[in-house]
């Protein structure tokens, strides 16, 4: 039974994960010609808006998902499909007046918002996307009903549709937007900027209300099945609404606390950043523009091996929900052990790939030659690690109804944060560096602190070999085979083509080779079985295709 959900789950995950992943490249490549159009400044007011837009779901609705699928998930384990129904029914109604709320706020106080952010020209972005927050919540819910039947395809194809048609309409958006407001402008190209931001800010919400429909149409069909399961459940006594209600608040609250605090430390950091450099004699524009390389180019790239950590998370939640409601204890422990081996497979080598291949990667996707953007990138490979770390241990500690845990933990890594942060600006006026120095130390106070509650709880230890070990083994010597297959077939394809297309490609050989090195140590070194390989969605034709090239 342990081995069969095991593989459920780890599948359901990866598929996840591949459509977050393909999401996520869609939403890299776009950021090529966003960055473009709406330059460092722009992109500044766009992620400003886009930092104060998620705090605001994070708040509202965003913490949905996690909820209604353990809420759903728990009932259907006991046989009450009934109430796993009610669940939804009443989660519903939550996400219609909690969205509704935070939007309307959001929108009206968007002004008062961004001047105590002292980014006043984002304020045209956050208004549009007050909409989506509304939109967000009712699409919440619909993704943790079906996370709660243990199914993420629903969520991955909505996820995938969605970040398409974000791609296009916040490209076209912020073009029409910026040439309009040059238009406007006249000797002020910040308000061109500022408009910019709010058209791609546009993708977000017409690409959410997409989302929705999508979801809806899947639900209508999913759900016919469901009452077909309801009739069979001899559940007589129904939980009452408010008791509904009391599950849905005491799950959410600890989980909105978490999330707030693990995600209002880009907002900490802009607001922080903005003001002790305008007291060094940075003026506005200056200090926007490095906090936008940071924000708009490198986190953007950061989040994106970071995505098998956030799909993963979610993916774990019902399964071992389950498992502590059975008292299967072992079980448990198979389920965190794989996950967080998982999610190290794949996070260390895309760190080692960031700290080698950093300056290739930023020319490649953004045509940016500066040194700063390719130094963040190997500043920050560390905290990629301990931020995936971070966040499946933080799912794991809500899986086992342990909710009040990841709170306490991130309150206590945030306040060392902000006192870290203020002494590497203010002290070593180490600028944007202390931004990156500071959250990787946020992220590793997390990780000790909920490694410390999970083996309290569950008297469990994460194995380091496999898990740690063996990955940073296989993956520094991989670093050290792709920037040597970079820089010499970047010298030699220089002398033919122009530097952008000699770059781009070199750093396509040097990571498919990291990738065939990375795989060869890995399996050679034994972090991975071959059963393991065969439970991953088409692990079997893997395997065979791992067996011809004499890998197994």
């Amino acid at each position: 039974m342990g081995e069969k959900n095991k593989s459920n789950y780890l599948v359901q995950g990866t598929i996840l994960a591949a459509a977050s992943i393909l999401a996520r490249i869609l939403g890299m490549l776009y950021r090529f010609p966003l960055a473009n159009i709406l330059t460092d400044e722009g992109n500044a007011y766009y992620q400003t808006a886009n930092s104060i837009y998620t705090i605001l779901l994070m708040i509202s609705t965003f913490s949905l998902p996690l909820a209604v699928s353990k809420l759903v998930s728990e009932r259907i384990n006991l046989g009450q499909m009934k109430n796993a129904q009610k669940v939804f029914r009443c989660s519903m109604r939550f996400a219609l007046i909690s969205g509704g709320v935070v939007a309307l706020l959001t929108f009206f106080l968007a002004g008062v918002i961004c001047n105590i952010m002292k980014v006043e020209n984002a304020v045209y972005a956050l208004r549009v996307l007050a909409p989506a927050i509304f939109i967000y919540a009712i699409v919440g819910v619909f993704r943790g009903f079906f996370q709660g039947h243990e199914t993420m395809v629903p969520t991955a194809v909505s996820q995938v549709v969605e970040q398409i048609i974000h791609v296009i309409f916040a490209v076209a958006g912020a073009m029409i937007m910026v040439n309009y407001g040059k238009s406007l402008a006249g000797e002020d190209p910040s308000y061109a900027y500022a408009l910019g931001a709010a058209g791609a800010t546009f993708g977000t919400t017409v690409s959410v209300a997409v989302s929705l429909v999508l979801l809806a149409v899947l639900f209508a069909t999913f759900n016919k099945k469901f009452r077909r399961q309801m009739a069979g459940d001899p559940t007589k006594r129904l939980e009452s609404d408010r008791a509904i209600y009391t599950a849905i608040f005491l799950t959410i609250l600890p989980v909105i606390l978490s999330t707030v605090i693990y995600n209002i430390t880009p907002t900490l950091d802009q607001a922080i950043f903005n003001s002790i450099l305008a007291g060094q004699g940075y003026t506005p524009s200056q200090y926007n523009t490095i906090y936008g390389i940071y924000s708009g180019k490198f986190y953007v790239l950061m989040n994106v091996p970071l995505v098998l950590a956030s799909s993963l998370a979610p993916s774990v939640v019902p399964p071992l929900s389950a498992a502590m409601i059975h008292g299967d204890y072992r079980d448990a422990k198979i389920k965190v052990r794989s996950v967080m081996r998982y999610t190290m497979i794949i996070t260390i080598p895309c760190a080692v790939g960031f700290l080698t291949l950093g300056h290739p990667i930023m020319a490649l996707v953004f045509n940016d030659w500066r040194q700063l953007p390719a130094g963040l990138m190997q500043a920050g490979s560390l905290m990629m690690i301990l931020f995936a770390v971070s966040t499946v241990s933080t799912a794991v500690l809500q899986g086992m109804s342990r909710m009040g845990e990841p709170v306490k933990n991130s309150a206590i890594a945030l306040v060392i944060h902000i006192i870290v942060l203020y002494v590497f600006l203010k002290n070593f006026q180490l600028n944007i560096y202390g931004v990156v120095y500071s959250n990787t130390i946020f992220a590793l106070v997390v990780c000790i602190l909920n490694s410390m509650a999970i083996k309290r709880y569950l008297h469990y230890t994460q194995e380091i070999r496999k898990t740690f070990l063996i990955p940073l083994i296989s993956a520094t010597i991989m670093g050290i085979v792709d920037i040597a297959i970079y820089k010499i077939f970047n010298a030699l394809l220089n002398t033919i083509f122009i530097d952008r297309f000699s770059n781009a490609a070199a750093l396509i050989l040097a990571v498919l080779a990291a990738i065939f090195v990375y795989a060869f140590l890995l399996i050679r070194l034994k972090g991975i079985r071959e059963s393991e390989i065969a439970d991953l969605p088409k692990g079997d034709l893997l395997v065979r295709m791992l067996r011809k090239i004499r890998f197994l």
